[in-house]
């Protein structure tokens, strides 16, 4: 499970003295336990590999969306900061699919769902969703649907 090799990579991050994986490895075991009790109000419950990986995509969201913001400030030391951070969080996360099968998966599903334009996004989202969720940065994958249909 990756929460375990996450606390696997804390503990050796410890004993290494590993400051910047160490912190970076508290901040990702603090949003699953957030994420964790927000669950338990929740009827259906996730998947908790697939769980994880949705907040790992969302902290390596937010940071990149940081890192823009800090650029923009002229705050070098931030933006190096964050990067750190997403370097750890990434090595926790499954190898994500390049633009070429992404694109391949969408032409797919476009085809099985005989989607022809615009209208058809939502369906051709949602089933690229159930399907890819884990191995798709589904902002980028945004993109390419459009492309796709337009």
């Amino acid at each position: 499970m990756i929460r375990d090799d996450i606390k696997a990579a804390q503990i050796t991050a410890m004993k290494a003295g590993d400051k910047g994986t160490r912190q970076a490895t508290n901040l990702i075991l603090s949003a699953i336990k957030n994420r964790d009790i927000e669950e338990r109000t929740r009827s259906v419950q996730m998947d908790d590999d697939a769980m994880v990986i949705e907040v790992l995509q969302k902290m390596v969201k937010q940071r990149r969306e940081s890192i823009e913001m800090f650029e923009g400030g002229g705050r070098q030391d931030l933006v190096d900061t964050e990067k750190a951070e997403i370097a750890v969080i990434e090595r926790f996360l499954p190898a994500q699919m390049s633009d070429g099968e992404t694109t391949a998966a969408i032409e797919a599903i476009k085809a099985e769902l005989g989607a022809s334009g615009m209208k058809d996004m939502g369906r051709v989202m949602a089933e690229l969703k159930a399907r890819h969720a884990t191995t798709l940065d589904m902002s980028k994958a945004s993109g390419l649907v459009k492309a796709a249909l337009s």
